[in-house]
Protein backbone atom coordinates (compact mmCIF):
# COMPACT_ATOMS: atom_id res chain seq x y z
CA UNK A 1 0.00 0.00 0.00
CA UNK A 2 1.23 3.25 -0.82
CA UNK A 3 2.02 5.98 1.98
CA UNK A 4 1.00 8.62 -0.25
CA UNK A 5 -1.40 8.91 -3.28
CA UNK A 6 -1.76 12.30 -5.46
CA UNK A 7 -4.76 11.02 -7.65
CA UNK A 8 -5.97 13.79 -10.61
CA UNK A 9 -4.88 16.82 -8.43
CA UNK A 10 -5.50 20.42 -9.81
CA UNK A 11 -4.71 23.42 -8.46
CA UNK A 12 -6.46 26.35 -9.49
CA UNK A 13 -5.79 30.29 -9.01
CA UNK A 14 -9.29 32.45 -9.17
CA UNK A 15 -8.43 35.88 -10.63
CA UNK A 16 -10.48 39.18 -11.92
CA UNK A 17 -9.48 37.86 -15.36
CA UNK A 18 -9.93 34.17 -15.01
CA UNK A 19 -8.72 31.07 -13.25
CA UNK A 20 -5.09 30.07 -13.86
CA UNK A 21 -4.87 26.26 -13.52
CA UNK A 22 -0.94 25.81 -11.87
CA UNK A 23 -1.17 21.58 -11.48
CA UNK A 24 -3.58 19.80 -14.24
CA UNK A 25 -4.35 16.86 -13.48
CA UNK A 26 -0.87 15.00 -11.66
CA UNK A 27 -1.02 11.78 -10.30
CA UNK A 28 1.86 9.92 -8.32
CA UNK A 29 2.60 8.14 -5.49
CA UNK A 30 5.11 6.90 -2.77
CA UNK A 31 5.73 4.00 -0.95
CA UNK A 32 6.89 3.82 2.92
CA UNK A 33 10.97 4.62 2.73
CA UNK A 34 10.49 5.72 -0.79
CA UNK A 35 12.79 8.97 -1.90
CA UNK A 36 11.30 10.69 -4.70
CA UNK A 37 12.13 13.05 -7.19
CA UNK A 38 10.18 16.03 -8.52
CA UNK A 39 12.28 17.85 -11.31
CA UNK A 40 11.18 20.42 -13.91
CA UNK A 41 12.09 24.00 -14.86
CA UNK A 42 11.19 27.01 -12.72
CA UNK A 43 7.44 27.68 -12.84
CA UNK A 44 6.52 23.75 -13.78
CA UNK A 45 5.05 23.25 -10.78
CA UNK A 46 6.92 21.02 -7.78
CA UNK A 47 7.12 23.59 -4.93
CA UNK A 48 3.37 24.38 -5.22
CA UNK A 49 2.17 19.99 -5.85
CA UNK A 50 4.25 20.07 -2.04
CA UNK A 51 1.94 22.73 -0.59
CA UNK A 52 -0.89 20.97 -1.51
CA UNK A 53 0.60 18.08 0.20
CA UNK A 54 0.77 20.18 3.16
CA UNK A 55 -1.96 21.89 2.79
CA UNK A 56 -0.13 25.64 2.52
CA UNK A 57 -1.31 26.69 -0.45
CA UNK A 58 -1.27 30.77 -0.56
CA UNK A 59 -5.01 32.14 -1.30
CA UNK A 60 -6.54 32.55 -3.46
CA UNK A 61 -4.80 28.55 -4.60
CA UNK A 62 -6.85 25.91 -4.01
CA UNK A 63 -7.17 22.64 -4.60
CA UNK A 64 -10.20 22.62 -7.27
CA UNK A 65 -10.37 18.40 -8.17
CA UNK A 66 -8.50 15.23 -7.06
CA UNK A 67 -7.25 13.59 -4.06
CA UNK A 68 -4.66 13.60 -2.17
CA UNK A 69 -4.47 10.53 0.52
CA UNK A 70 -2.55 9.66 3.05
CA UNK A 71 -2.37 5.52 4.02
CA UNK A 72 -6.06 6.14 2.30
CA UNK A 73 -6.89 8.96 3.85
CA UNK A 74 -8.26 11.89 2.18
CA UNK A 75 -6.49 14.96 3.59
CA UNK A 76 -6.74 17.76 0.56
CA UNK A 77 -10.27 18.80 1.76
CA UNK A 78 -9.31 19.02 5.58
CA UNK A 79 -9.80 22.51 7.59
CA UNK A 80 -6.91 24.27 8.71
CA UNK A 81 -7.19 22.57 12.15
CA UNK A 82 -7.34 18.99 11.08
CA UNK A 83 -4.37 19.40 8.83
CA UNK A 84 -2.34 21.60 11.97
CA UNK A 85 -2.58 18.18 13.78
CA UNK A 86 -0.97 16.22 10.48
CA UNK A 87 1.18 18.75 9.52
CA UNK A 88 4.56 18.52 12.00
CA UNK A 89 3.21 14.80 13.34
CA UNK A 90 2.34 12.78 10.25
CA UNK A 91 4.00 15.46 7.75
CA UNK A 92 7.17 17.10 7.74
CA UNK A 93 8.72 19.68 5.69
CA UNK A 94 11.99 20.86 4.98
CA UNK A 95 12.03 24.02 3.43
CA UNK A 96 15.09 25.43 0.94
CA UNK A 97 16.38 28.75 2.91
CA UNK A 98 16.40 28.00 6.94
CA UNK A 99 16.88 31.03 7.92
CA UNK A 100 13.04 31.64 7.10
CA UNK A 101 12.35 28.23 8.60
CA UNK A 102 13.61 29.31 11.70
CA UNK A 103 12.56 31.86 14.45
CA UNK A 104 15.83 34.11 14.95
CA UNK A 105 14.49 35.18 18.18
CA UNK A 106 14.26 31.67 19.72
CA UNK A 107 17.06 29.08 20.80
CA UNK A 108 17.00 26.17 18.54
CA UNK A 109 16.27 23.91 21.46
CA UNK A 110 12.93 25.63 22.37
CA UNK A 111 11.55 25.58 18.57
CA UNK A 112 12.91 21.79 18.42
CA UNK A 113 11.11 21.30 22.23
CA UNK A 114 8.14 22.91 21.16
CA UNK A 115 7.38 20.98 18.26
CA UNK A 116 7.86 18.04 19.93
CA UNK A 117 5.63 18.58 23.12
CA UNK A 118 2.70 20.03 20.44
CA UNK A 119 2.46 16.71 18.83
CA UNK A 120 4.09 13.83 21.26
CA UNK A 121 2.33 12.82 24.89
CA UNK A 122 6.32 13.85 26.97
CA UNK A 123 7.27 15.89 29.08
CA UNK A 124 9.56 19.28 29.18
CA UNK A 125 12.93 17.59 30.16
CA UNK A 126 11.68 13.96 27.37
CA UNK A 127 11.10 16.81 25.15
CA UNK A 128 14.82 18.19 25.67
CA UNK A 129 16.23 14.93 25.85
CA UNK A 130 14.96 13.69 22.55
CA UNK A 131 15.53 17.55 20.94
CA UNK A 132 19.49 16.47 21.72
CA UNK A 133 19.05 13.46 20.54
CA UNK A 134 17.58 14.96 17.16
CA UNK A 135 20.65 17.19 17.02
CA UNK A 136 22.94 14.58 17.20
CA UNK A 137 21.24 12.59 14.85
CA UNK A 138 21.55 14.91 11.95
CA UNK A 139 25.16 15.51 13.16
CA UNK A 140 25.48 18.10 14.57
CA UNK A 141 28.49 18.61 17.02
CA UNK A 142 28.29 19.00 20.77
CA UNK A 143 24.12 19.05 20.58
CA UNK A 144 23.65 19.17 24.64
CA UNK A 145 25.51 22.48 24.53
CA UNK A 146 24.91 23.65 21.13
CA UNK A 147 20.71 23.33 21.81
CA UNK A 148 20.86 26.50 23.52
CA UNK A 149 22.27 28.75 20.63
CA UNK A 150 20.66 30.49 17.97
CA UNK A 151 20.35 30.55 14.49
CA UNK A 152 22.50 32.62 13.56
CA UNK A 153 25.17 30.89 15.46
CA UNK A 154 24.99 27.96 13.00
CA UNK A 155 26.41 27.99 9.94
CA UNK A 156 24.40 27.74 6.82
CA UNK A 157 24.62 24.07 6.54
CA UNK A 158 24.31 23.25 10.40
CA UNK A 159 21.27 25.33 10.13
CA UNK A 160 19.75 23.16 7.33
CA UNK A 161 20.48 19.71 10.07
CA UNK A 162 18.46 22.13 12.39
CA UNK A 163 15.24 22.08 9.86
CA UNK A 164 15.57 18.61 8.70
CA UNK A 165 15.47 17.77 13.16
CA UNK A 166 12.36 20.13 13.22
CA UNK A 167 11.08 17.76 10.48
CA UNK A 168 11.48 14.91 12.28
CA UNK A 169 11.06 16.03 15.59
CA UNK A 170 7.72 14.26 15.46
CA UNK A 171 8.28 11.27 13.88
CA UNK A 172 6.31 12.31 10.69
CA UNK A 173 6.03 9.56 7.98
CA UNK A 174 6.04 11.50 4.72
CA UNK A 175 9.15 14.46 4.57
CA UNK A 176 8.14 16.71 1.76
CA UNK A 177 11.92 18.40 1.48
CA UNK A 178 11.56 21.59 -0.94
CA UNK A 179 15.01 22.06 -2.69
CA UNK A 180 16.73 21.21 0.89
CA UNK A 181 20.78 21.54 -0.90
CA UNK A 182 20.18 24.35 -3.11
CA UNK A 183 21.50 27.39 -0.92
CA UNK A 184 24.63 25.02 0.06
CA UNK A 185 27.86 24.08 -1.02
CA UNK A 186 28.98 21.04 -2.50
CA UNK A 187 30.60 19.00 0.20
CA UNK A 188 27.72 20.25 2.05
CA UNK A 189 25.04 18.95 -0.31
CA UNK A 190 26.93 15.36 -0.25
CA UNK A 191 26.36 15.43 3.82
CA UNK A 192 22.68 16.67 3.98
CA UNK A 193 21.97 13.60 0.71
CA UNK A 194 23.34 11.59 2.50
CA UNK A 195 21.53 12.54 6.01
CA UNK A 196 18.35 11.78 3.60
CA UNK A 197 18.90 8.41 2.76
CA UNK A 198 19.94 7.29 6.15
CA UNK A 199 16.13 8.42 7.57
CA UNK A 200 14.53 6.51 5.11
CA UNK A 201 16.32 3.46 5.74
CA UNK A 202 16.69 3.86 9.24
CA UNK A 203 13.31 5.63 9.96
CA UNK A 204 11.12 3.98 6.91
CA UNK A 205 10.05 7.20 6.07
CA UNK A 206 9.14 8.42 2.67
CA UNK A 207 10.49 11.70 1.34
CA UNK A 208 9.34 13.65 -1.75
CA UNK A 209 12.64 16.04 -2.82
CA UNK A 210 11.54 18.59 -5.14
CA UNK A 211 14.94 19.96 -6.80
CA UNK A 212 15.80 21.48 -10.00
CA UNK A 213 19.15 19.48 -9.72
CA UNK A 214 19.60 16.47 -11.59
CA UNK A 215 23.18 15.49 -9.79
CA UNK A 216 21.13 15.28 -6.48
CA UNK A 217 18.16 13.25 -7.97
CA UNK A 218 20.92 10.50 -9.08
CA UNK A 219 22.37 10.22 -6.07
CA UNK A 220 19.24 10.27 -3.88
CA UNK A 221 16.10 9.52 -5.32
CA UNK A 222 14.88 5.80 -6.39
CA UNK A 223 12.05 6.96 -8.32
CA UNK A 224 11.53 10.69 -10.42
CA UNK A 225 8.75 13.11 -11.26
CA UNK A 226 9.30 15.14 -13.90
CA UNK A 227 7.21 18.11 -14.28
CA UNK A 228 6.37 20.67 -17.15
CA UNK A 229 4.22 23.59 -16.66
CA UNK A 230 2.16 22.32 -14.42
CA UNK A 231 1.64 18.25 -15.97
CA UNK A 232 3.48 15.39 -15.49
CA UNK A 233 6.10 14.37 -18.43
CA UNK A 234 7.69 11.44 -17.32
CA UNK A 235 7.84 9.51 -14.23
CA UNK A 236 9.71 6.41 -13.85
CA UNK A 237 12.90 4.61 -12.03
CA UNK A 238 15.78 7.34 -11.38
CA UNK A 239 18.48 4.87 -13.72
CA UNK A 240 16.09 4.51 -15.82
CA UNK A 241 14.82 8.26 -16.56
CA UNK A 242 18.44 9.53 -16.39
CA UNK A 243 19.65 7.23 -18.85
CA UNK A 244 17.05 6.23 -21.26
CA UNK A 245 14.36 9.48 -21.01
CA UNK A 246 11.63 8.46 -22.77
CA UNK A 247 9.56 12.20 -22.99
CA UNK A 248 11.68 14.76 -25.08
CA UNK A 249 11.60 17.03 -22.43
CA UNK A 250 13.26 14.91 -20.28
CA UNK A 251 15.95 14.17 -22.85
CA UNK A 252 16.55 17.67 -22.83
CA UNK A 253 16.76 18.55 -18.97
CA UNK A 254 19.55 15.45 -19.26
CA UNK A 255 21.49 16.99 -22.75
CA UNK A 256 21.99 20.69 -20.93
CA UNK A 257 24.06 18.95 -18.10
CA UNK A 258 27.26 19.96 -18.90
CA UNK A 259 29.56 16.29 -19.83
CA UNK A 260 32.86 17.41 -18.43
CA UNK A 261 34.51 14.63 -20.57
CA UNK A 262 33.75 16.46 -23.83
CA UNK A 263 35.66 19.48 -25.20
CA UNK A 264 32.49 21.78 -26.53
CA UNK A 265 32.11 25.95 -26.97
CA UNK A 266 28.68 25.73 -26.71
CA UNK A 267 25.90 23.61 -23.94
CA UNK A 268 23.06 22.18 -25.22
CA UNK A 269 19.76 23.93 -24.55
CA UNK A 270 16.13 23.31 -24.65
CA UNK A 271 14.94 26.87 -26.96
CA UNK A 272 12.17 28.90 -26.16
CA UNK A 273 10.87 29.09 -22.51
CA UNK A 274 8.06 27.26 -20.40
CA UNK A 275 4.54 29.04 -21.25
CA UNK A 276 3.01 31.54 -19.05
CA UNK A 277 -0.44 30.17 -16.96
CA UNK A 278 -2.53 32.10 -18.87
CA UNK A 279 -1.00 30.60 -23.11
CA UNK A 280 -0.75 26.96 -22.07
CA UNK A 281 -0.73 25.74 -25.55
CA UNK A 282 -3.20 23.19 -26.58
CA UNK A 283 -2.40 19.88 -27.05
CA UNK A 284 1.13 19.03 -25.49
CA UNK A 285 2.37 21.86 -23.15
CA UNK A 286 5.59 20.82 -24.41
CA UNK A 287 5.07 20.81 -27.95
CA UNK A 288 6.40 24.64 -29.31
CA UNK A 289 9.90 23.65 -27.82
CA UNK A 290 9.87 19.94 -28.71
CA UNK A 291 12.11 19.17 -32.23
CA UNK A 292 9.99 15.72 -32.64
CA UNK A 293 6.48 17.04 -32.99
CA UNK A 294 4.12 16.34 -35.09
CA UNK A 295 0.24 17.27 -35.74
CA UNK A 296 -1.38 15.15 -33.20
CA UNK A 297 0.73 16.41 -30.05
CA UNK A 298 -0.81 19.94 -31.21
CA UNK A 299 -4.11 18.90 -31.05
CA UNK A 300 -4.57 16.33 -28.28
CA UNK A 301 -3.10 16.13 -24.77
CA UNK A 302 -1.55 12.94 -24.11
CA UNK A 303 -2.03 10.78 -20.97
CA UNK A 304 1.16 8.99 -19.57
CA UNK A 305 1.85 6.00 -21.71
CA UNK A 306 3.82 3.37 -20.71
CA UNK A 307 7.37 3.65 -22.25
CA UNK A 308 9.58 0.69 -21.18
CA UNK A 309 10.40 1.25 -17.44
CA UNK A 310 9.16 4.50 -17.35
CA UNK A 311 5.46 6.39 -18.36
CA UNK A 312 5.65 8.94 -20.52
CA UNK A 313 3.17 11.54 -21.63
CA UNK A 314 4.37 11.40 -25.78
CA UNK A 315 2.83 10.53 -28.48
CA UNK A 316 6.03 9.13 -29.65
CA UNK A 317 4.91 5.84 -27.09
CA UNK A 318 1.27 5.75 -28.65
CA UNK A 319 1.84 2.90 -31.01
CA UNK A 320 0.06 4.78 -33.81
CA UNK A 321 1.84 3.85 -37.03
CA UNK A 322 0.78 6.97 -38.36
CA UNK A 323 1.59 9.19 -35.35
CA UNK A 324 5.04 7.92 -35.85
CA UNK A 325 5.67 8.33 -39.34
CA UNK A 326 5.06 11.92 -38.53
CA UNK A 327 8.13 11.78 -35.86
CA UNK A 328 10.68 14.74 -36.67
CA UNK A 329 8.44 16.41 -39.11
Amino acid sequence: MSLLEVQNLVVEFPGRRGTLRALDDISFSIAPGEILGVVGESGAGKSLTGAAIIGLLEPPGRVASGQILLEGQRIDHLGNDAMRHIRGRRIGAIFQDPLTSLNPLYTVGRQLTETILAHLPVTSAEARQRAIALLQDTGIPAAAERIDHYPHQFSGGMRQRVVIALALAAEPQLIVADEPTTALDVSIQAQIITLLKNICKSRGAAVMLITHDMGVIAETCDRVAVLYAGRLAEIGPVHDVINRPSHPYTGGLMASIPDMTVDRERLNQIDGAMPRLNAIPRGCAYHPRCPQAFDRCRIERPDLIDAGATRAACWLHDGNTSAMAGVGA
